[in-house]
């Protein structure tokens, strides 16, 4: 992934050096197994860890004459280890180092991105609170339909994030599993023992069945749940880019003193970071696809997947990692005008009350067939000439006849939309 999209914390993960060091603890702690089942000397192992040494240039030198980047480390770890090292990689295949290894960095970027979910949801709780009784109008189909409050379209987000991280922690449990199985995974050459000793080493559960690789559903599912995390992160921002429209004016990003909106037009604030966010969750889920499609391998292993886990495995966290960061810096700073959401929400002349005129005018007698028409009727002059709703349903005859003033006023009452405000806080945050 690009630098302009990349956090140091996620990179380092899938850099060279730290790919190289959980190959060496793989090899490494294989050995120490191998030890305690009379498989290799106790120098042996010891001189690995003492000498063990590699550099990135001297490796990649070597892959370019081997074509092979397992064989070019070890030469290379060998170099520093002497004698010793024909001690390395007994009874071992390149996948059990590189699926091993790959399990090690998802699960260190699975908990780089529970941090950040933890961030978001912190955030996301607090401006949730901070609003829990601000008046809005809710949409559907981005119309007028009726009142919530602002708190509780962030407490929505809230919830499907907090599910997101769920699903964040089963994938991770999927994913972390260790093989060291050999070739084909039958364990012919080294014992199951020593697979039990490096997954224990490296926090990880033992695979119960590879076919010398991993089986690559564990990985769709991981890239999945990413691919849902990042559609959550897209509801949020497309949420925020319309409220920050000019005819809404509801919510906006913070445009911090010195920024500048457009090269042409100077008085722009535009949704820039949510407009980002959108474009950024649309390439984690881009690579849901391929993960998926990854599941299908020749027989025993081929390595058609490998190309594709080089690139979707720094790519998908890097890129979700950072626009998670991105997102938390846009709640915790979203300016909120509730001055404009209350004037957004009576621009209608009071039409959000349709369906409490609609129940109480059953509720009194009418039937609904009859009531929906008689509240159609006054409503659709609100709508085209900018009439007040309340006073034509009290100059309309076949109302009146079934509600008193004093009832369409109650009709009218604010807090009915909000009463269950506290129920759904309840719900979504805990008692």
């Amino acid at each position: 992934m690009i630098p302009r999209y990349s956090r140091p914390e996620m990179t380092r993960i899938w850099d060279p050096e730290n790919r190289f060091r959980i190959w060496f603890e793989i090899e490494a702690h294989a050995m120490d197994a191998m030890v305690g089942l009379g498989v290799v000397p106790a120098d042996a192992a010891k001189a690995v860890w003492e000498r063990g040494k590699w550099e990135i240039a001297r490796i990649d030198e070597i892959e370019r004459e081997t074509k092979h980047d397992v064989i070019a480390f070890l030469t290379n770890l060998a170099e520093h280890v002497g004698p010793e090292a024909r001690f390395v990689h007994q009874g071992m295949t390149s996948s059990d180092v590189l699926d091993t290894c790959l399990a090690v960095q998802l699960k260190q970027a699975a908990d780089l991105l529970l941090e950040d979910l933890d961030k978001l949801l912190a955030a996301l709780k607090r401006r949730a609170l901070e609003h829990k009784y601000t008046p809005t109008i809710g949409r559907s189909h981005g119309i007028h339909a009726e009142p919530t409050t602002f708190g509780v379209k962030l407490a929505g987000h809230y919830a499907a994030f907090a599910r997101n991280r769920k699903r964040l922690e089963l994938a991770l449990e999927e994913i972390a599993t260790c093989a060291i199985s050999g070739a084909v995974g039958t364990f012919a050459n080294i014992d199951p023992r020593v697979e039990e000793h490096v997954a224990a080493k490296l926090g990880l559960s033992v695979e119960p069945h590879s076919t010398q690789v991993i089986p690559r559903d564990r990985h769709a599912m991981f890239f999945s749940v990413l691919g849902v995390i990042a559609a959550s992160v897209e509801n949020l921002a497309t949420e925020i880019r319309h409220l920050q429209r000019s005819e809404v004016r509801e919510a906006e990003e913070y445009f911090s003193p010195g920024q500048k909106g457009s090269s042409a037009m100077p008085h722009k604030r535009n949704p820039v970071l949510t407009e980002n966010l959108t474009g950024l969750s649309r390439m984690v889920r881009a690579y849901v696809t391929p993960a998926l499609e990854n599941v299908t391998l020749w027989h025993e292993r081929d390595i058609s997947h490998s190309s594709v886990e080089r690139m979707i495995g720094p790519d998908a966290t890097v890129t979700l990692d950072f626009a998670l960061a991105r997102l938390t810096g846009v709640i915790e700073k979203l300016v909120v005008y509730p001055e404009n959401m209350q004037s957004n929400l009576d621009k209608l002349g009071g039409l959000h009350n349709s369906q409490r005129v609609l129940l109480a005018l059953t509720q009194a007698g009418m039937s609904r067939e009859d009531a929906y028409r008689a509240v159609q009727r006054n409503a659709m002059p609100v709508w085209l000439e900018g009439k007040d709703f309340r006073t034509l349903l009290k100059a309309d005859a076949e109302v009146m006849k079934h509600l008193t003033e004093q009832q369409i006023d109650e009709a009218f009452d604010l807090g009915y939309h909000t009463k269950h405000v506290d129920t759904i806080f309840a719900r979504v945050f805990g008692a």
